[in-house]
């Protein structure tokens, strides 16, 4: 009993140990905040890249991909069984996106990945990164009417509504150029005519001048300008009280005026008025070359082409304006036409050019993936790329992804499917989800642990901190160990009391870091908030995170591991002095008393 006594009485009467106490108090709580926060970012960052890839995915090495992929599905069916909870084919290409945009064409180059709308979303969390509430519950790939991003303020306008008024105002505009180009023809004419009628009313009016002149002048001599010899008979026969005009500089003010009129009307080319002069040239060919071809005329404003699902970060980019509020501009938005070239499934391949309507965004919130994902329905990608056998009628594929049900071992799954199809027989590869962002996934895992290494470190140099104190007391309390050991109190006995000591100060130590770690990781983005007012910039930008908040996840086994850390690190600093002391002898501790 008298060893818990003297530890509680040196620990209230030590101030110096307040010190350690501290240190093993901000070290714990450090490690608490850090490992919260790397957590959060670590689960957000494998929810969204495990809700974009499939659990498993059989993919092709072959440029035309995989030709049998029902022969696939059934084995892998067989294979999997009941541990089978989704199945879709995919097939994905590299390609190159265009668009205008304030009159000038911008590329880009994108992941066009075609899907079955019917099974896609029974093997990811596509729906959920859709813009549109109707398409996240199912995706068709139609051009709704308005009602895309109800959650966000900035959204502009798009869909069918934004697509009939651009239509509309480009159709009124071709119509006005054409009546000023039509009155700018007729302007002409008139000019040409009242040329002819100036030299005609010259040659009757001054006839016999012109036949004396003819008599006596050579053939080679140039005559008076008909446009002169019309101004002088017209002021000679004109009425003083009624001047007569110039048609010919009234016609020709009035030219210029009607070219500067239509030039203002002439606006900027946008994206989709650009892409729709490019994908209605072809069908303005055919009307005028086959009158029966007239009834398929594209139309934007009743017509689109095959929709497309576009990544957020490939229409629009985020910035900061003259004021520092945090915008988004938009190249092009649901309702726009872009034209997407892609290379065919033939060998040699070519290239084709195809347009797609966009009919929604796409936003996971992963840059890698909002700025090259491109979605359009499977078949309509499969014929273009000539997937399909024109005499068997089966479609290739280029991957076929699966989800497991919860609880499934993913490592053995793929196991089972990679005996299933051996490479070098079937020329595919099966893969999990982790194995695919295996790199990336692997250098969090790596900062985190190098984190806690560090961080750790610091509790460290508290527990030399506590070795230090406990070499302290030992020296001044050299009288009370050898009174305790007069009075037979053995060195297993004197080395518990600062062995406990040290526990009490670990114990102390890391429960008050627990509780502030704690209270911090609770009110995280609170404190964000008043640093970012103090210092006067932001903790998160959110033009590169697109974070509304920092996220945080509180593991209640990485609390109690960092505690048990803790309280190790302060008895294992206790050790020595503990030792020293329980060696000493109450004589030599007694001598100078």
């Amino acid at each position: 009993m008298y060893k818990f006594l003297l530890c509680w009485r040196y620990l209230r009467t030590r101030w110096i140990a307040l010190a350690s106490i501290v240190s093993v108090t901000l070290g714990v709580a450090t490690l608490i905040v850090v490992n919260s926060v790397m957590d959060g970012f670590t689960e957000e960052m494998h929810n969204r890249i495990h809700g974009i890839l499939s659990d498993l995915v059989v993919e092709s090495h072959s440029s035309s991909g995989i030709s049998d992929s029902k022969w696939f599905e059934d084995r892998i069916r067989e294979t999997l069984g009941d541990r089978l909870e989704g199945l879709t084919t995919v097939v994905a290409v590299p390609a190159m996106l265009n668009f205008s945009f304030n009159g000038s064409n911008h590329t880009q180059q994108i992941n066009l990945i075609g899907i079955d709308q019917q099974s896609y979303a029974s093997v990811s969390d596509f729906s959920q990164y859709l813009m549109h509430p109707e398409n996240q519950k199912r995706i068709d790939f139609l051009l709704k009417d308005d009602g895309y991003a109800p959650d966000r303020t900035t959204f502009p306008e798009s869909g069918w509504n934004y697509r009939r008024d651009m239509a509309r105002l480009r159709k009124e505009i071709d119509r006005e150029t054409q009546r000023n180009k039509e009155l700018r023809r007729q302007i002409k004419s008139a000019e040409v005519g009242s040329l002819s009628l100036s030299d005609s009313m010259d040659k009757t009016t001054i006839g016999g001048l012109t036949a004396s002149t003819e008599a006596t002048t050579p053939a080679t001599s140039n005559p008076e300008p008909p446009a002169l010899a019309a101004n002088s008979d017209s002021t000679s026969t004109s009425s003083p009280e009624t001047p007569q005009e110039n048609p010919t500089t009234e016609l020709a003010s009035l030219s210029d005026f009607l070219s500067k009129e239509t030039t203002a009307l002439e606006p900027p080319q946008s994206a989709s008025t650009t892409t729709e002069m490019m994908m209605a040239g072809p069908s303005l060919k055919m009307s005028a070359n086959d009158p029966s071809a007239r009834a398929h005329y594209f139309d934007s404003e009743t017509d689109t082409h095959t929709g497309i699902v576009i990544g957020i970060s490939i229409g629009s980019m985020r910035y900061r304006d003259p004021h520092g509020d945090v915008k988004d501009l938009f190249f092009v938005r649901p309702g726009d036409d872009v034209s997407i070239a892609l290379p065919g499934a033939g060998s040699p391949p070519r290239a084709i050019d195809e347009s797609f309507t966009v009919v929604d965004f796409y936003e996971s919130k992963m840059s890698e993936y909002d700025s090259t994902f491109a979605f359009v329905p499977l078949e309509r990608l499969q014929k273009i790329r000539g997937m399909i056998d024109p005499t068997t009628g089966k479609k290739s594929v280029t991957s076929i992804q699966m989800k497991l049900k919860r609880g499934v071992n993913l490592a053995e799954a793929r196991d089972d499917l990679r005996a299933v199809f051996p490479p070098d027989q079937t020329m595919v590869h099966v893969q999990s989800w982790r194995d695919t962002q295996g790199p990336l996934l692997a250098a969090v895992q790596l900062e985190t642990t190098i984190l806690n290494i560090l961080l750790f470190m610091i509790i460290a140099v508290a527990g030399f901190g506590i070795l230090a104190t406990f070499f302290m007391i030992v020296v001044e309390k050299t009288r009370d160990i050898g009174v305790l050991k007069s009075l037979g109190a053995p060195g297993s006995g004197i080395a518990s009391i600062f062995l406990t000591y040290g526990l009490l100060l670990g114990i102390v130590g890391s429960g008050a870091g627990v509780m502030l770690g704690l209270l911090f990781v609770w009110n995280i983005n609170s404190i964000a908030a008043l640093i970012e007012k103090i210092t006067g910039r932001e903790v998160f930008d959110p033009t590169v995170y697109y974070f509304s908040e920092i996220p945080t996840i509180i593991h209640p086994t990485m609390v109690v591991w960092v505690i048990i850390g803790s309280v190790l690190i302060a008895v294992m600093a206790s050790v020595l002095p503990s030792i020293r002391a329980a060696r000493m002898h109450p004589v030599q501790a007694l001598r100078y008393e």
